[in-house]
């Protein structure tokens, strides 16, 4: 496995193409101090290298629907975890699945427009078969995302 390096140029180019993917090459070589041929050069690099894999459109609907958000952490007995994670990909709901090492197995991210929707959505996925365990957290506030 390759070691990639990235610098300090790196890192602020990373975070301003965080904040605002469309920027021009013009706009980030003022923001960042250099020429638009060092920014261009920059994100092929990081881009080849595989430390940027993609720019995303978020869309305000997107950003906003999510009334009811909430964490919710599931053991998992035996050796369910394919089948439950499969399970898990078909609900709407659910807007990320991660699997851990901790205490519990899988860590997923539910997102809903209400409070009974998402009471609902974590009813069905504790009568999952396999799950044995679940814990959940209403997410109340992002402070920082990406």
């Amino acid at each position: 496995m390759e070691i990639v390096k990235v610098d300090d140029l790196d890192r602020k180019l990373i975070s301003t193409l965080r904040h605002d993917a469309r920027a021009s090459l013009s706009d980030l070589a003022i923001l960042l101090g250099v020429s638009r041929t060092t920014v261009r050069g920059r994100i092929e690099r990081l881009r080849d290298q595989g430390v940027i894999v993609g720019f995303t459109v978020v869309l305000k609907e997107d950003a906003h629907r999510d009334a009811v958000r909430g964490l919710m952490m599931i053991g998992i007995e035996g050796r369910g975890a394919e089948r439950v994670t499969r399970q898990l990909g078909g609900l709407p709901a659910v807007r990320a699945i991660h699997s851990t090492n901790g205490r519990w197995d899988l860590i997923v991210e539910l997102g809903t427009a209400t409070l009974e929707e998402l009471d609902e959505v974590l009813g069905r996925i504790r009568r999952f078969e396999g799950v044995s365990t679940s814990e959940t957290n209403l997410l109340l506030a992002t402070k920082k995302s990406g």
